[in-house]
């Protein structure tokens, strides 16, 4: 003990409590002189909205919400996509005239912008939220039956693909080359991107699909889509959310899409077009708790390491339980979350690894910091980690990192929940709303140099490591 003494006297107040347990603090090994591993879209982090919303067109009148918007506003930048198992029963009609609800909401709201008050349109929302509970049992239980019935809009922006027909890789990817050559007829669609194919996750026939598709069609793509999940929401458990064997599936189904597209199309980006915990909806009391983090950091995690250039999450608000925003347009700790790493992670990847430790246990990975942060500077560096032990872990820095300062922000669940809570806190504070149209400040808690990182058991959270000088972050 003397001669730890004499070699780490800034240490000594942190180390002792953990050896007097008997534990020894994993070791980060940080790539901070080297290239970056890999950069990422400016808009990786991205949202989706599924066609349920539109099961009944008046429904979509509840995205105007003023605190709906200035959630999403906080999340920017990034892509919105509108899709789902609906959109394939979707159908527009143009010389379908709307219903004496829907021209009410549509008259609503355009004397909302033009006079730039809501109270008029505050009193049909509230009907709408009142009589958005049973719609969204009628859509789950439509989703569970696997039926759905045709559902026709009378305003753009959607589509219709027959249901019942198979269509084949090969066939599809010919629709693509099709359809690019169509919008190209049209000035105001010549420099649209086109996405797809939005194969599932890859078992033997979705790869057979999109080898066909990439060779047929893939170079009228601007990138490759697809979807994952984890489990079924409807036989998911809390096991299952904290499971790294789970968590590891995700890493093999990357892989396979990524040689997939690298023998076909290898120019491509790759962009997991929807991805959340659970599919079916989410499971209850899982996807909209503080437990879904450890998926939902994790794949952001594993996906950048990995090469994926964007990934879209089901869903910021509708129904379900694997939302973002639930139905009082109240954020989930999965929102907070996302806006943390929006705030604080940047686009470039970094290698990062750890002794001492299981790392499927203890899970870290490395960015350069957001530029884009005004409370940071080029060279500074950004870890999140994930701790999946049911006790307190330790992260010890490399020796020639021990003089800097870090800044911690800490996430653990809030109430007596515990991890199933639908409240979060940050570094012991919780994370709530100020009023409809403001959040709040995320405030880090400031870390002397030669501090040991601590994550609690089942935790997570993120570390900005200042003045670390990463030459790929410079």
């Amino acid at each position: 003990m003397m001669l730890l003494l004499r070699l780490l006297p800034p240490l000594l107040p942190f180390l002792l409590p953990a050896l007097a347990a008997g534990q020894r603090a994993a070791e980060l090994r940080l790539g901070l002189r080297g290239s970056p591993r890999g950069e990422v879209n400016p808009a990786f982090l991205s949202l989706t909205l599924d066609a349920s919303l539109a099961r009944d067109p008046r429904y979509v009148a509840l995205l105007s919400n003023s605190k709906l918007r200035a959630l999403a506003t906080a999340l920017s930048p990034g892509f919105l996509r509108f899709g789902g198992t609906e959109t394939d029963f979707l159908i527009f009609d143009p010389n379908k005239d709307s219903t004496s609800e829907e021209k009410i909401l549509w008259e609503l709201q355009a004397q909302q912008e033009a006079c730039g008050s809501r109270p008029a349109f505050a009193a049909v929302e509230k009907v709408l939220l009142d009589q958005w509970p049973s719609q969204e049992k009628l859509i789950l239980a439509e989703q569970n039956r696997k039926k759905h019935k045709n559902t026709t809009i009378t305003k753009p922006n959607s589509f219709r693909k027959k249901s019942g027909i198979h269509i084949d890789g090969f066939q599809l990817g010919q629709d693509f080359i099709h359809l690019r050559q169509l919008l190209n007829n049209y000035a105001l669609y010549q420099h649209a991107k086109l996405y797809g194919p939005d194969v599932g996750q890859p078992r033997k026939h979705t790869q057979r699909l999109l080898r066909s598709f990439l060779k047929s069609g893939g170079k009228v793509i601007d990138s490759v889509t697809w979807h994952h999940y984890y489990v079924n929401g409807r036989s998911a458990t809390r096991r299952d959310f904290l499971s790294p064997e789970v968590l590891d599936t995700f890493a093999t189904a990357i892989y396979e899409v990524l040689e997939i597209v690298g023998r076909t199309v290898p120019d491509k980006k790759v962009w997991l077009g929807e991805t959340s915990s659970a599919y079916g909806g989410g499971a209850p009391r899982l996807s909209n708790t503080y437990v879904a983090g450890f998926m939902w950091l994790d794949k952001l995690g594993l996906s950048a390491r990995q090469g994926i250039d964007v990934v879209m999450r089901q869903v910021f608000f509708g129904a379900g339980t694997y939302h973002l925003v639930d139905a009082n347009f109240e954020p989930l700790p999965d929102y907070w979350l996302s806006l943390l790493y929006k705030k604080l992670v940047g686009t470039k990847v970094l290698q990062v690894g750890l002794a001492g430790a299981d790392k499927r246990k203890l899970r870290v990975y490395l960015h350069c910091t957001n530029n884009l942060n005004s409370k940071y500077r080029d060279g500074d560096v950004t870890l999140f980690a994930l701790n999946l032990y049911n006790v307190t872990q330790h992260l010890q820095l490399p020796d020639h990192l021990l003089s800097k300062h870090v800044d911690q922000y800490l996430l653990l669940p809030h109430g007596k929940e515990n991890i199933l809570s639908r409240s979060i806190e940050l570094n012991g504070r919780v994370l709530r709303m100020l009023d409809d149209e403001t959040l709040p400040e995320l405030m880090e808690k400031p870390l002397g140099p030669g501090s040991l990182l601590g994550l609690p058991a089942f935790s997570y959270g993120f570390y900005v490591i200042k003045n670390a000088k990463a030459i790929a972050c410079i």
